[in-house]
Order: structure tokens, then C-alpha cells, then sequence
């Protein structure tokens, strides 16, 4: 009688320590886990006799495992564990040798544990599986191993002497070179709090010690995929990065040459200028004479015209063009453009016409560039408006900016939505609608929009086909 009212034969289940299901599961995941190494080699070496038996072993264990993780026994729990499982009734099944996949072959993990047999048990499953193992018994063992090669994934045990699972993901997270390899936690059931806070320190995944080996399975292979799939990222982001640098390198290269060119054609050309206009002006020339040396001087003078625009626009480009602030009046900057171009308009038989908002102030800006601007986009409104055709110059008050509007309208062919950025840019060039002709731009409206952006304003176009277009630019007041 008094066996029955022992404290080991109570009917009542009796609530186990900490340590004790501690020291219980540990023995109970080396049952565990020798017992599935050893159903894998009989299975594989065709001893099929064995696996019923080691089957049975394996299902007590987890009956008895899945007891002490409830955290209490009874006597008719017990029963439950020496009851033969139904794992004896399964059919027997015969799995063959793993081959390794060439994608997993190449994959290194790291288990950390303290436990030499959970140290076995995990990188026996991983080898099965095609992967490469090295393994580490500490935390201060597991970051040299880290920092000596290469890993694509570790499996980390939470609770280990000296530096913990804390402490090394921890550390791993702060380095630089280790922050992108994956780390899956091994923890017991009742460590789950402890993985949500890895997680949350970043932690990829985790694992119950003894897990299926199916879970096992799904779980190192979809971490693996996540870690491949950000290595190709980071691999293209930097091949990406190279490409760009490279590219700046060849685009710096490029204008040095051109710079280099254009400033050493200037020279010349500006003597041949000089010479064919001392010429024209000494006389005595004949009328034939005389024409083609007006047509020289005024080809020179177009040459000479887009070597200036060339080398401003680098200039501008790069920031080394300070601009000339004076006090600009509108009206004056208007009837400064449209006397540059008024011969031109009477030439295409083209009506110009003004429109200025009445009190409009005057404003800081450098005058000179100011001017280009309208006459460059004067004359590029000129060259693609049809004989008989109307432009008009118009400058308004924005009060709510507060700035100044400069618009150029013209009656042309009008230009293509998805070619508003590209005219913008050096040399840009646009397809016209009728015959194919090709609307270059040049340089003329890429130092309008430089020359306007240094004023700390914007430029801008807005046209259809066949509707004409008009050209805005703002100058902040």
C-alpha cells in the first residue's frame, strides 16, 4: 500500500521542474535522434527486420518527449509509453541513398550546438539531404569558423555555455560581412519565447530540436532558395554598380575629348573668320566673289555659334559658369529677341506676335543667357513653322509662385508626348510625323534648359501632331 502513495505512483500528475525536463529531454532527443539514423541505415541496407522494432523505440520516445513537454505525467501517461505504437502496423518502406542535388551540393552549413549528439544527428540529416557540413560546439568556435570561410547557412542552438545563441546571432548581425548569412534557430518547445526575440533580432526561421525530418527538410531548403535569391540580387546590384561606374568613367573620358576638340577648333576657326571678313571688307571682290564669301563668313559664324553653345553647355554642366545677375527688364529682354529674328520671320512670310502682361517687374538674371534662351527658342519655333504660320511671344505674372512666365507658341507640326524629355537632351532628336523628317534639336534647347534651371526655374513643353507647340520657362522673382 504504501508503494501506491509514493510520490513516483501518484494517480494526480505532478508538475516537473525546469531542470529536470531539462535533464529528461536530453537523454530523450539522443533516443531520437540515434534511433532515425539507425531506421535510415536499415532501411537503406535492406535490414527491414530491425525497422519495426527501431520504429517502436522511436514512437515511445516521442510519446514520452511530447509528455515532459506538457510538463506533467500520470500513471495512465505512462501506460501510453510503454503501449506498443502503431508505427510497428506501418508498411515498410525501402528509401534510397540521397544523390545530391548540383544546387544543394554546393551549399556549406554550420551547426552550433554544445550537444555532440544533436551536433551528429543534425549534420547527418543535412549530408543525407547533399549538403556540405562543418560543425562548432560554442559560440567563440562557431564566429572564427564564420569569419574563416564561407557559410550559406547556420543552424544555431539557443542555449549553450559561455557566449549563447543571443550573443552569436548578436554578433553576426553586426558585422558586415556576416549580416547576409541566414541563421535558423534549434530551439526545445518551450524556448519559444527565447526564438521570438532571434527573430525579431533577425533571425531567418527556427527549429524544434528533433524536428520531422520533413519539416526539417522544407525548412533548410526554402532558407537556402531566400539566401540564393539575395545573393543574385546583390550580385547584380554590384555587376549594376561596376556598369554604372564604368560607364561614367567612358562618359567623362568622352566630353574630355569633345571639350579638348571644340576648344582647340575654335581657334582656327575664329582666324579663318577674321581673315574672310578682312577680305570682304578690303573690297574689290566681284559679285560672285563677294556672295561666296558671304556665305563662308556666315557658315563660320553657324560653326563658330554651336562651338560657343558646345562649350557653354559643358560649362553649365559641370557648374563652372557663374551667371552675370543684373537688373532684367521683360519687355526689353522680349524686344531684344524678336529683333534678332525678325528678318527670318519675314523670309517664311511668319506673323510674330507679343503679348505682355500689363505691370510686369523687373527681376535678377543674367541678362545675356536670358536672351539666348528666348532667341533660341524663337528660332527653333521659326525652323518648324510653315510658311505662313504664326508665333507669339508671351510673358505673364505667376502670383502665386510669385515668378515670371516666358511662353514661345508657334502654328507647327507639333511634337509627340513621348518625345517632351528627349529634346531636351544633348543632341536629342525627335521623328516628325510628315516624310520622316528628323527634327534635331542640337544643343539649342539643352542650354535653355540649363541656362533656366540656373536661375532656379523650369522649363517645359507642351504640343500634339499637327496643333503646334509652345514652350514655357519660369524665372523666380
Amino acid at each position: 500500500m504504501s508503494d501506491k502513495h509514493s510520490p513516483s505512483h501518484t494517480a494526480s500528475g505532478a508538475t516537473l521542474s525546469p531542470e529536470l525536463l531539462h535533464d529528461l529531454r536530453t537523454p530523450l532527443n539522443q533516443i531520437l535522434g540515434y534511433s532515425e539514423m539507425l531506421i535510415e541505415q536499415a532501411e537503406e541496407e535492406a535490414q527491414h527486420g530491425f525497422v519495426p522494432d527501431l520504429q517502436n523505440i522511436q514512437a515511445a520516445g516521442r510519446n514520452l518527449l511530447s509528455l515532459l513537454n506538457s510538463g506533467r505525467t500520470s500513471s495512465a501517461q505512462a501506460a501510453l509509453v510503454t503501449t506498443p505504437s502503431a508505427a510497428s502496423k506501418r508498411p515498410q518502406t525501402v528509401v534510397a541513398p540521397k544523390i545530391a542535388d548540383p544546387e544543394t551540393a554546393q551549399a556549406l552549413i554550420l551547426v552550433v550546438d554544445d550537444s555532440k549528439m544533436n551536433r551528429d544527428v543534425l549534420s547527418h540529416r543535412l549530408k543525407r539531404q547533399g549538403y556540405a557540413v562543418a560543425v562548432a560546439e560554442n559560440g567563440t568556435e562557431a564566429m572564427e569558423q564564420m569569419r574563416a570561410q564561407a557559410f550559406d547557412l547556420m543552424l544555431l542552438d539557443i542555449m549553450m555555455p559561455g557566449i549563447d545563441g543571443y550573443n552569436v546571432l548578436q554578433q553576426i548581425k553586426a558585422d558586415e560581412a556576416l549580416l547576409h548569412i541566414p541563421v535558423i534557430m534549434i530551439s526545445a518547445l518551450d524556448e519559444l519565447d527565447s526564438v521570438v526575440r532571434c527573430i525579431e533580432m533577425g533571425a531567418e526561421d527556427y527549429l524544434p530540436k528533433m524536428a520531422d525530418p520533413t519539416l526539417f527538410k522544407v525548412r533548410i531548403s526554402a532558407c537556402l532558395d531566400k539566401k540564393r535569391a539575395r545573393d543574385r540580387e546583390r550580385a547584380l546590384f554590384l555587376q549594376l554598380e561596376q556598369n554604372y561606374k564604368r560607364l561614367q568613367h567612358l562618359e567623362k573620358l568622352r566630353d574630355d575629348l569633345t571639350h579638348m576638340i571644340v576648344h582647340d577648333l575654335r581657334t582656327p576657326l575664329t582666324s579663318l573668320l577674321t581673315g574672310m571678313q578682312t577680305l570682304e571688307m578690303a573690297g574689290g571682290l566681284d559679285e560672285m566673289q563677294t556672295e561666296m564669301v558671304g556665305i563662308s563668313i556666315s557658315g563660320g559664324e553657324t560653326l563658330l555659334g554651336m562651338i560657343n553653345s558646345l562649350l557653354d553647355v559643358e560649362k553649365m554642366e559641370s557648374g563652372t559658369m557663374p551667371l552675370d545677375y543684373t537688373t532684367v527688364d521683360a519687355a526689353a529682354l522680349v524686344a531684344f529677341a524678336t529683333g534678332q529674328i525678325l528678318s527670318l520671320c519675314s523670309q517664311k512670310n511668319l506673323t510674330l506676335t507679343t503679348h505682355l502682361a500689363t505691370g510686369l517687374p523687373a527681376f535678377q538674371g543674367d541678362e545675356g543667357k536670358l536672351r539666348r534662351v528666348l532667341v533660341n527658342l524663337l528660332g527653333n519655333a521659326i525652323k518648324f513653322t510653315p510658311t505662313d504660320g504664326v508665333i507669339t511671344v508671351s510673358v505673364e505674372r505667376d502670383e502665386q509662385t510669385p515668378c515670371l512666365v516666358f511662353s514661345v507658341r508657334d502654328t507647327g507640326e507639333g511634337i509627340p508626348a513621348e518625345a517632351f524629355e528627349r529634346i531636351f537632351e544633348k543632341f536629342g532628336q525627335v521623328e516628325s510625323r510628315k516624310g520622316g523628317r528628323t527634327m534635331s534639336t542640337g544643343l539649342g534647347l539643352t542650354f535653355c534648359k540649363l541656362a533656366v534651371e540656373a536661375h532656379g526655374g523650369s522649363i517645359r513643353v507642351a504640343s500634339a501632331p499637327g496643333e503646334g507647340s509652345v514652350f514655357s520657362f519660369t524665372i523666380p522673382l
